[in-house]
């Protein structure tokens, strides 16, 4: 895999300095047209923040960009369908250019990644849920393990939604006024698997690259590996596209996304899981600091 990099040469990441400044945009429409991700997501907050605090002045411009959500979410649905094709063709010509060798890179990318996967449901979740939630992981899970189910198979936190409710109110014990706010924000922001994926990814690809990451290029890709799991849609494959958000701040060139395509949707199954789980866990903690958890559906630590 690395001979056909030979030719590539690492261009020097920005100061991080400067990729906080240039998070502002100076004109949105210019970021729209060259795909300025970072200035697009922040101006989208913005028109957001503006459209809540108007009320019913915007009225006609939210349903406006609600409309365009949902064309924009069936284009992503269109083209996934599509995806099983473009991917045995990237895996055949991997394996034809590069050799079974390449194979044994990408599976050690895909265990990186379910190993952090991992790490973050059962010892950050189930820690969270325990200490502060005050509920027994093992009956979370065990109780949550239906959506958790719909969420790895469907690899849409949207989709899943309505299973994630059900299972949060009637397994967890989580109040019906408590889930109909959390579970549907976590669903759209909350999105920690595909912050992990974007991540390992990146990392990954500079070596392929052999680019070089200090603390500074690190540090830079927390911030933006984060913003980009906020403006994720949720939907199959979305996690991927905000990839190219978070290479760019590097430096890593956009045509590294090929390589790990073919193996991403077994991976936006498992960081879906992880995701809706993250936001169960979240509203069973709510509820416990609200002194509003159903204990007759909910394992208590004693």
């Amino acid at each position: 895999m690395t001979q056909d990099m030979e030719g590539y040469e690492p261009n020097e990441a920005p100061p991080i300095m400067e990729t906080l400044v240039n998070i502002i945009p100076n004109n949105p429409v210019e970021s729209l047209a060259t795909g300025e991700m970072l200035q697009i997501i922040v101006f989208a907050l913005l028109i957001g923040f503006g459209i809540a605090m108007l009320g019913e002045k915007t009225k006609g411009l939210l349903s406006l960009v609600e409309q365009a959500n949902e064309v924009m979410i069936w284009l992503v649905k269109l083209v996934m369908k599509l995806a099983p094709f473009g991917a045995f063709a990237l895996i055949a010509s991997a394996i034809g250019e590069l050799g079974w060798g390449a194979l044994q890179s990408m599976f050690m990318y895909m265990l990186a990644i379910i190993l952090a996967l991992g790490i973050q449901m059962m010892l950050i979740y189930g820690g969270l849920v325990s200490v502060w939630g005050r509920m027994n992981p093992i009956a979370f899970f065990k109780g949550f393990m239906p959506a958790m189910a719909v969420a790895f198979s469907t690899s849409s936190s949207s989709a899943t939604l309505p299973v994630t409710m059900r299972s949060a109110e009637e397994n967890l014990g989580v109040p019906k006024s408590i889930s109909s706010f959390t579970l549907p924000l976590g669903a759209t922001i909350n999105m920690d698997g595909t912050a992990i994926m974007q991540a390992v990814a990146t990392i990954f690809l500079a070596q392929v690259y052999a680019v070089d990451l200090g603390v500074t290029e690190l540090l830079t890709i927390i911030l933006t590996a984060t913003l980009a799991s906020l403006g994720t849609a949720s939907v199959p494959g979305a996690g991927i596209i905000m990839l190219a958000m978070v290479l760019q701040s590097v430096g890593i060139p956009l045509d590294g996304i090929a390589l790990i395509l073919a193996v991403d949707r077994i991976l936006d199954m498992s960081r879906t899981a992880v995701n809706i789980t993250g936001d169960a866990a979240a509203s069973v903690i709510v509820a416990r600091m609200e002194k509003k958890r159903d204990y007759k559906n909910a394992d208590e630590l004693s």
